[in-house]
């Protein structure tokens, strides 16, 4: 294999095993601090509900019950939590010796590879064999904030805008489902705003056809 190959196939890798680490830290987040988070806002909203009754509401009620909810679901993976972590910390392990190795075949003047070709096929079977399929649901988009705005990832965005494939703020940093949801999130606000837009869009004609 040559170099330039061996280059890109070491920063895919870096790019997949390091996403792989923050995604299982991510669940472990969400397992560890989550449920803290929601049981802290619960008292909280129910504190304010003594003083300001537009909390005993029912719309803020059903929110409380959908975040006890969440956190029900999340506490059946606390057993896992130290599993997530675990194998984190074992990808990051991985994903440091991918960067040594891409930075040692970036600076070889060697013309062949074997052996690093063999050490990362072995890098790429302790992945696969460490890693876990089941993560925690929404464990996606957090794993991009960690993944994209935590590291540093000089090195495989380096190689990836070096084959014209650099990482895009909407196709790679921000997750397609976390786009499609916000969407849908503002169609819906939109949608129940429409009174008041259209009332808007009245007034503008009416200027204009003043103006005009």
């Amino acid at each position: 294999m040559d170099k330039e190959s061996l280059l890109k196939m070491i920063a895919d890798a870096g790019y997949n095993v390091g996403f792989g680490a923050k995604k299982h830290f991510a669940s472990y987040d969400m397992i560890d601090k989550l449920p803290e988070l929601i049981g802290l806002v619960s008292i909280f909203a129910g504190v304010l509900a003594l003083v300001y009754p537009e909390f005993a509401q029912v719309k803020v009620s059903v929110v409380i019950i959908l975040m006890g909810v969440v956190g029900l679901y999340i506490s059946q993976h606390n057993s896992e939590k130290v599993m997530y972590a675990k194998v984190g910390s074992d990808l990051t392990r991985i994903y440091d010796q991918l960067k040594v190795l891409f930075y040692r075949v970036k600076s070889s003047q060697s013309s062949g590879f074997v052996t690093e070709e063999a050490e990362l096929k072995s890098l790429l079977d302790e992945f696969y064999e460490a890693s876990i399929s089941k993560q925690l649901i929404f464990s996606d988009w957090y794993a991009h904030y960690k993944f994209f705005w935590q590291p540093q990832i000089d090195w495989i965005e380096e190689q990836r805008i070096k084959e014209g494939r650099k990482f895009r703020f909407w196709r790679d940093k921000v997750p397609l489902s976390l786009s499609i949801a916000c969407a849908v999130l503002f169609a819906a606000l939109l949608y129940s705003q429409i009174p008041f837009t259209n009332a808007c869009v009245r007034a503008l004609a009416m200027v204009k056809n003043w103006i005009g």
